[in-house]
């Protein structure tokens, strides 16, 4: 089985969570994948071809590079909705993978689609996108469910979403989990601790955008109130994460409370150095109020860091009732005791194991998906 895998919306560092969902996967395959089985054709952009380049080293992986850059957003639409399908036929692909909410509107009937709709945040919360932008997730997001012969939803909160909200047979959905890897590198904390003015255990960690759901303002009147007890805990909040709607207004309220000295803004990290953050972090804090899946709480868990989130979308769901959480994601005060107690604890907190997001699991998923896929579309 030949399996096309579009990587053409990757935009590198870019667009956060999804990007870290797309390299795991891909290291799932790479790790398990049997070339007697299955091979992988991976449909690049100019502009993100190099950071796939140690997959190339096994046969299992080839590239096709379209002449496109994943930054020029029209052209990589009218690519893949024009010209990706063709370059599918040529390389004798069996069946394509689209890891986002995409699908040729002119397509080969032979080439069964996969896809992956991670939320449906559009519809939920459209005052955050442009009309344009709205007017397209939602003709995108219909027509590629209702016509791709299978859905990968990342959550059960996804599926149920979908089936809600677009009308989906349940039987064309099929839940699978983010896989979950890349946390076994770290850099040197020392380093960290220099350049962010930190010290180990003495500082709060969350890895969010700037969007308005993720609901950072809360967590910013927090560490205000934080300040002006006379506590002797960590006063200091590292943020890191690609920016967003509200980041000049995150950045304003910053200074408005007066906690430029206990806010550190990192900007986009490399995994090592966000590994390193989780590990010596007291607490991992993640207020967000919608995620399709929400890996961050996920990843500070498996690293020993206890986490405090909420209970809303899918994150409850995902981090299997094994974190702390608040009722109520935008009030204060919860979010100030919650951090108190915690801050109280002797006991140290133990790695928490995910097991149903282990790569290889995952690839097991994946695989299983493709083939009955295929033999169904025969």
């Amino acid at each position: 089985m030949k399996v096309g895998i579009d990587l053409l919306w990757l935009k590198v560092g870019k667009v956060g969570g999804t990007e870290s969902y797309a390299r795991n996967f891909l290291d799932g395959f790479y790790e398990f994948a049997d070339e007697n089985s299955c091979s992988f054709v991976l449909f690049l952009a100019q502009d993100n071809v190099d950071t796939f380049d140690k997959y190339f080293a096994k046969s299992t992986f080839r590239k096709v590079v379209l002449p496109i850059k994943s930054e020029n957003v029209v052209a990589r639409i009218f690519a893949e909705n024009f010209v990706l399908d063709r370059y599918a036929k040529n390389e004798g692909i069996d069946l394509m993978f689209v890891p986002v909410y995409s699908k040729p509107l002119m397509k080969n009937r032979r080439i069964p689609y996969v896809i992956t709709i991670h939320d449906l945040q559009a519809l939920h919360y459209p005052e955050y996108f442009s009309k344009l932008k709205n007017l397209w997730l939602r003709f995108a997001w219909r027509r590629c469910a209702t016509t791709a012969e299978k859905i990968v939803a990342i959550s059960n909160f996804v599926k149920d979403d979908i089936i809600k909200m677009l009308h989906i047979d349940p039987n064309k959905i099929e839940v699978i989990y983010n896989p979950v890897s890349g946390l076994d590198k770290f850099v040197d904390f020392d380093e960290l601790r220099k350049k962010y003015k930190i010290q180990e255990r003495g500082y709060y960690y969350t890895v969010c955008s700037m969007l308005p759901h993720k609901n950072l303002k809360t967590l910013l009147y927090v560490i205000k109130k934080i300040k002006d007890q006379p506590l002797d805990i960590p006063k200091k909040l590292v943020i890191s994460g690609i920016g967003g709607k509200s980041e000049t207004e995150i950045k304003n309220l910053i200074d408005e409370l007066g906690i430029a000295d206990e806010v550190v803004i990192t900007g986009f990290i490399s995994n090592e150095e966000r590994n390193t953050l989780y590990k010596n972090a007291k607490i991992f804090l993640f207020p967000s109020i919608f995620e399709g899946f929400g890996m961050p709480p996920v990843e500070a868990m498996m690293l020993g860091t206890p986490v405090i989130t909420t209970k809303k979308a899918s994150l409850y769901e995902v981090t299997k009732g094994k974190a702390f959480y608040v009722d109520d994601p935008y009030n204060i005060d919860e979010w100030f005791m919650c951090i108190s107690e915690l801050n109280s604890w002797t006991r140290p907190f133990n790695i928490v194991a995910f097991e149903e997001y282990d790569i290889r699991t995952i690839y097991k998923e994946y695989i299983k998906l493709f083939e009955v896929t295929v033999r169904n579309d025969i």
